[in-house]
């Protein structure tokens, strides 16, 4: 049941896999700047970065860091999708509606970020992904025994 979830069967068309591939890509690579920002100005930002959930600055800012940088290469890839996307739904969650109160337009960005990440969740990440050719692999050697 667990591998089902991670590795869908994919029954969809061409076209629905390659519109989930350039949104895994474009928002992936968006993603990425942040979290690559982040790491850039680690010690610059440590300082006035929010203490979320009593985890204090610098957890939050690594599981933070973690969640775009990290997390934003397996989406590109394609790899773990319905896992990675996980941590970005939450981390997101928390940014739209802890850090800015559910206010629009100040949490625009996090919550469009949120909308993409659940969608890609249910979805799963298409047949141009690394997660397919896994599955594939795993179903010919199911089919060889």
């Amino acid at each position: 049941m667990f591998y089902n979830f991670l590795f869908p069967q994919y029954l969809r068309g061409k076209g629905v896999s390659l519109l989930i591939l350039v949104v895994r890509v474009v928002f992936g690579i968006l993603f990425f700047t942040h979290g690559l920002d982040k790491m850039i100005h680690f010690n610059d930002l440590l300082n006035d970065y929010p203490s979320v959930l009593g985890f204090g600055s610098y957890m939050t800012l690594m599981v933070t860091v973690f969640c775009e940088f990290c997390c934003s290469l397996f989406l590109i890839a394609g790899l773990l999708v319905r896992l990675m996307t996980v941590p970005m739904i939450i981390a997101m969650g928390v940014a739209f509606f802890d850090i800015h109160d559910a206010i629009l337009p100040e949490g625009e960005l996090a919550l469009i970020y949120l909308i993409v990440f659940i969608i890609l969740f249910i979805t799963g990440p298409g047949c141009f992904s690394l997660d397919y050719l896994i599955d594939r692999k795993v179903q010919d050697e199911k089919n060889k025994q």
